[in-house]
């Protein structure tokens, strides 16, 4: 038998454990599918026995080991108890999780990694260099030809796709931080995307920076020299894909089918009506590293973390899709 997804537990002080473990024992044990927990592993004994899941957690001892949940912590002792919501300790072990999960993706052990929540600011205070997870795992990887795509469906099954083109930015900074190469990559890794999941199509549309997309250079010339310079590229490439279309409406026709995935131009624009559709299911996927990654759409949650009540809805959705992406068996 062999670990071959693996999770990161992100901060152990937010609701990452507790999602983490509700979510597996929501999916259960299935043929062929395994989990490699990178995490204290006296903690999630603790909160596995306090939430009453009884998962069979078992020590990792290698890829032959018997079990379908292993849990890991590459660091040389197991943490404190009791840690503040946002401790320094608490997120920079948060960090060696996720580094020694995607280091295990690279060398082959694992076949998808799946990064519980982590923050951001209590990072940075710890005196580590972070933006974001994304920024992290591509820097790891050596490559920067990736994107964050969000996707999730809503009660009738109705999916929102969505791939930006710049990530974590100041708005003042996003029309100076665009760039055509950048559009036209986020462009073919949507595309890429649509086929990796199987879809019949991918058909692509793609949104103005500015208000109804620059009304044709009255309010603002971004649309004409750099978006959609991008799309035309694309299209020669061969791709399906429309734009630069007005983001005001192009989620509605995106609601209703007739796009399979949209490329926003910043965080907000993209990501507000994604979770209006599925803030409970969302899905952030990382398109373009060398191994799969996927993770909640949430933060660490610290006002409801320690409580039981934390909806493990994300994260099992994103476990689902890294599963899927691996061709792994439900």
């Amino acid at each position: 038998m062999t670990c071959r997804v693996g999770i990161s537990l992100g901060d152990i002080t937010g609701i990452g454990p507790e999602v983490t473990l509700k979510a597996l024992a929501a999916e259960g044990r299935s043929e062929g599918a395994h989990y490699l927990l990178l995490g204290d592993a006296d903690q999630l004994q603790a909160l596995n026995r306090r939430l009453g899941l009884n998962l069979p957690l078992l020590a990792y001892s290698g890829p032959d080991q018997p079990g379908w949940i292993a849990v890991w912590n590459p660091l040389p002792g197991a943490l404190p108890e009791g840690l503040p919501a946002g401790s320094p300790v608490a997120a920079q072990a948060a960090m060696a999780w996720l580094r020694a999960g995607a280091q295990c993706c690279l060398r082959g052990e694992l076949k998808a990694l799946v990064t519980a929540p982590v923050n951001k600011q209590a990072i940075v205070r710890s005196g580590l260099a972070f933006i974001g997870q994304t920024e992290f795992l591509s820097e790891l990887a050596g490559t920067e030809r990736t994107a964050m795509m969000l996707l999730g469906q809503d009660e009738r099954g109705r999916w929102l796709r969505v791939a930006l083109a710049t990530t974590h930015l100041p708005l003042k900074e996003v029309a100076a931080r665009l760039a055509q190469p950048k559009v036209e990559l986020v462009i073919e890794l949507a595309a890429r995307a649509c086929r990796d999941l199987g879809l019949p199509r991918a058909r692509v549309a793609v949104c103005g920076l500015n208000p109804h997309a620059g009304e044709g250079g009255k309010m603002g010339t971004e649309e004409q020299t750099i978006i959609a310079p991008a799309v035309l590229a694309a299209q020669r490439r061969g791709l399906e894909v429309v734009g630069p279309l007005s983001a005001d409406a192009l989620f509605y026709y995106a609601y209703r089918g007739e796009y399979d995935a949209v490329v926003a131009m910043y965080h907000d624009q993209g990501l507000a009506p994604l979770k209006m559709v599925s803030f409970e299911t969302g899905v952030n996927w990382t398109l373009g590293l060398p191994f799969i990654r996927t993770s909640p759409d949430h933060g660490t949650a610290y006002d409801i973390a320690g409580q039981g009540k934390a909806n493990p809805s994300s994260m099992l959705a994103a476990i689902r899709l890294a599963k899927q992406l691996a061709k792994l068996p439900r």
